[in-house]
């Protein structure tokens, strides 16, 4: 009888499955050695007034504020009671004063209103001389704007109402990046939104010159938006004045200007830092900031490559994540290299469902150091695929989410731990960064909800690389190594390579860690199934015997 030990190493779907790699690997994170467990989702928020399409959060100082988009609306989260606040442009703004001069009318809100030149408000004033709905003209002050009214002079005067703007609409797609203490958000169809972290009552257009973008980034001092005037400008890139994300107005004094790239398509995609990146349907571009009078000079990096969705690209210090029309890559500003190809990218591509690609997104997890993508498979249902970049490394999971980010949440007392559940209810481990504060975390999307991937375990499988001892052996027994845990296994063998694969019912491993099976053929594969507070998976002892032909 011989003892073989299979190593559980890397899972590599687009190789033979007889050499020495795992032929599944689901639900478990990669680590140097095996892999570790991967946990549930579980709801962090209550629901939206509708289906969420991304969240953000903003940090700045000791105030950490967590967004939601939907289709028409922003939200904020309150820890007090786990709602999503709407906080959006459209909601009413009370007014404080009125005043009527020369036909044009004044409204004082209380606190910012957001509003810009050229917006169409609907005042209701308690001085109904005021009510209808108006195009603003101006806007004097964060807090008064003006608008054209034919009647006699009214003195400014105290006075009560409200005045609503519409809110967002047609809005498929929201992208958020913070500058200093603003969250600032672009949605393809409006101006750019901003909140200030800490002040800020609801969003408001981050200025009057301000454009209508896609994609939004910082590259150094600089607010920088690509893919402009909802899919009239495609391949434009423009930029704020520095160190000023309210002035995007070219000309002298100021530093704002805009860029057209010619050569690669629609722009998918930003990221920034002390360069920028411009990713394209067929090319990456690298912006680098060198003063007056072009600014930012433009070099392509990568040319008939470039980014098949702009969902798909994460960022993590100097390098960015992404998928292109062959595969998985990963860009430094100076080279791109490839990370899935003979490893994962023929298995994603027999996989996702091409018609939802655009559907695709891309978080990064700092604490585990790995990306994840969430897509829809061909079973219409959704999947997370995983990237540990140390160990270069990668896993696939299943999932409920519809989108994933990085958030941080404000941090939890024991009072405010009433609003999550009971002590006992509660499956989040009270050791998770969630709790806190301030700490940036892997988190999803499903439905109206925020998720955070802080439950329990999965239910993990791994499955081994057909062993061949002989042309004919028996199998009689599995001895695990789980550390901190059990497992039960399942094995599947079969005469030819080409021979259906049918694992046998699993068996669980005994106290003294031994799993018997019997189950004869040339080729053996085997199913691990890690259970308990099971912390790595490591390997497995598998005893085969030799056996004769007839």
């Amino acid at each position: 009888m011989a003892t073989t030990r299979v190593i559980l190493g890397e899972w590599l779907p687009d190789q033979p499955s007889i050499i020495e790699s795992l032929q599944d690997a689901t639900n478990v994170v990669p680590a140097s050695v095996g892999y570790i467990p991967f946990s549930t989702p579980v709801a962090y928020s209550g629901a939206a007034s509708e289906d969420l399409l991304n969240i953000f959060a903003g940090k700045f100082n000791t105030t950490t504020q967590l967004f939601a988009a939907s289709a028409s609306k922003l939200y904020i989260f309150d820890g007090s009671d786990l709602s999503l606040d709407d906080v959006s442009k459209s909601v009413a703004r009370t007014i404080t004063n009125v005043a009527l001069t020369s036909n044009v009318a004044t409204i004082t809100t209380v606190g910012a209103h957001g509003y810009s030149i050229g917006d169409s408000v609907t005042v209701d004033a308690s001085n109904n001389t005021f009510d209808g709905t108006y195009t603003i003209t101006t806007v004097p002050t964060s807090s008064t704007f003006t608008y054209a009214k034919i009647n006699a002079n009214i003195p400014s005067a105290v006075a009560t109402g409200t005045v609503i703007t519409g809110s967002y609409s047609g809005v498929a797609t929201w992208n958020f990046t913070q500058f200093g203490n603003s969250v600032l958000a672009t949605n393809n169809v409006g101006k750019i939104q901003k909140w200030n972290i800490g002040s800020s009552s609801y969003f408001g257009d981050v200025g009057a010159s301000a454009p209508v973008a896609k994609y939004i980034t910082v590259v150094r001092d600089f607010v920088v938006v690509g893919n402009l005037d909802a899919g009239s400008n495609p391949n434009k890139v423009q930029w704020s004045d520095i160190n000023d994300e309210t002035n995007w107005v070219s000309g002298a004094g100021s530093q704002s200007d805009y860029q057209i790239v010619s050569d690669g398509g629609n722009i998918q995609g930003l990221t920034g830092g002390e360069f920028g990146l411009v990713f394209l349907e067929r090319a990456i571009v690298r912006m680098t900031y060198i003063g007056s009078p072009l600014f930012f000079q433009f070099d392509t990096i990568s040319r008939n490559l470039g980014c098949m969705a702009g969902g798909s690209i994460a960022q993590y210090g100097n390098v960015s994540y992404f998928l292109a029309d062959n595969g998985f890559y990963a860009c430094d500003g100076r080279s791109v290299t490839p990370i899935g190809a003979n490893k994962i990218d023929r298995w994603f591509f027999d996989n996702v469902d091409l018609n939802k690609i655009d559907l695709i997104s891309a978080a990064i997890d700092p604490e585990r150091k790995i990306v994840v993508w969430n897509f829809y498979n061909q079973d219409n249902a959704e999947s997370l695929l995983i990237y540990n970049w140390q160990v270069q490394k990668w896993t696939i999971c299943d999932t409920t989410t519809t989108k994933v980010a990085s958030i941080a949440t404000s941090g939890i007392t024991l009072e405010g731990l009433d609003a999550f559940g009971t002590v006992d209810s509660i499956t989040t481990s009270f050791d998770s960064r969630i709790w806190a504060g301030g700490k940036f975390l892997f988190a999803g999307i499903n439905g109206r909800y925020i998720y955070t991937f802080s439950g329990t375990n999965a239910t993990p499988s791994l499955i081994t690389y057909d062993i061949e001892q002989g042309y004919n052996s028996l199998v009689t027994l599995a001895r695990p190594a789980i550390d901190n845990g059990s497992a039960s296994v399942a094995v599947a063998s079969r005469k030819e390579l080409d021979g259906t694969i049918t694992f046998s019912t699993p068996v669980a491993m005994s106290s003294e860690g031994r799993v018997p099976l019997r189950s004869a053929g040339r080729y053996h594969r085997f199913k691990i199934i890690p259970t308990g507070l099971w912390t790595t998976a490591i390997s497995t002892d598998i005893d085969v015997e030799q056996q004769g032909n007839r």
